[in-house]
């Protein structure tokens, strides 16, 4: 598998999480992880935090309203070229 790398459970069940990926998940001592069975594997998964979830709402909603503007846009485009369409 690409970016798997093998490691040894400990007497504990304890795991050490290579370096790469600490760094690249932004993982810390001490910082909480989500584990859970998933088809047979075990899937080990940073948490989403509170700003990051409202980072995304608020790109989403960035994005909704760029589609709006825009489909506004194309209306009123069609409008002027068309005229007014006949309501059905």
């Amino acid at each position: 598998m690409p970016g798997a790398e093998k490691r040894t459970v400990g007497e504990r069940g304890q795991v050490t999480l290579p370096k790469e990926f600490r760094e690249e998940f932004g993982l810390h001592g001490g910082d909480e992880v989500t584990i859970r069975k998933e088809s047979g594997q075990i899937v080990i998964e940073k948490p989403v935090s509170r700003e990051d979830l409202a980072e995304g709402y608020r790109r989403r909603a960035e994005q909704h309203q760029a589609l709006a503007d825009e489909m506004a846009d194309v209306s009123q485009e069609a409008n002027d070229t068309l005229g007014d369409v006949p309501e059905w």
